[in-house]
């Protein structure tokens, strides 16, 4: 599966199959780890305005109520998850289906930015993954995590690290049989020898967290 911009995407097959033979053959723990558990499910998400809007919305919340929310959103804007049909509704509408007024405010700016050409999501493709995340990370209620997801899932960029996710770390300290969950400084010290190849690494990591008990 391509990318943006005809790119391969990092997290769909056979690329996301290579990068772990890659990082199986360099590191014991991952063969190990692939061994007993097999590899991660590929996977690839669709980028642009609806994707990030789709990240917003799902802060701090559970799948499934992220979900609801979305569907209600869709249902709102009649199928149609544009910035206009977006900014075409009050925020007494956006509220009304369970959106905060936060995440309100948070995707009329980003609506506006996109609606207005001061930010062009399919643009990222064109970044460098330091210049994508500074990009997105530029309009309020988008971190660095935020970010990184959108460059690991929708961009399919290869060598993201997200330390920051604790269950990266915890299904770090599972695969590297750590006795403490390292912190930040730890796995980023750990994941050096994984470059470039660092997505595949975090998706190993979170199947692992899923897969293998404490």
């Amino acid at each position: 599966m391509p990318g943006l911009n005809g790119k391969e995407h990092a997290l769909a097959p056979p690329a996301l199959t290579r990068a772990l033979d890659r990082l199986a053959a360099i590191d014991a723990d991952i063969a190990r780890a692939r061994a007993a558990h097999g590899d991660p499910p590929p996977r690839a998400g669709a980028a642009g305005f609806q994707t990030l809007l789709r990240i917003l919305i799902g802060q701090q919340l559970s799948t499934k109520a992220a979900q609801t929310i979305a569907d209600r959103l869709a249902a709102l804007l009649g199928g149609e998850t544009a910035p206009g049909a977006l900014l075409a509704r009050n925020d007494d509408e956006l509220r009304g289906i369970g959106l905060s007024r936060q995440k309100v405010a948070y995707a009329r700016a980003l609506a506006e930015a996109v609606s207005s050409g001061r930010f062009d999501p399919h643009g990222l493709g064109d970044l460098d993954d330091d210049a994508a995340i500074a990009a997105i990370t530029a309009h309020k209620g988008f971190g660095v995590w935020s970010a990184q997801m959108y460059l690991m899932f929708s961009l399919g960029r290869a060598d993201i690290w997200p330390i920051g996710d604790l269950g990266v770390r915890e299904g770090l300290r599972r695969i590297k049989n750590l006795d403490v969950r390292p912190d930040e400084r730890q796995a980023a010290a750990i994941g050096e020898a994984w470059s470039p190849h660092r997505s595949a690494a975090a998706m190993m990591c979170w199947h692992v967290l899923h897969n293998m008990p404490a």
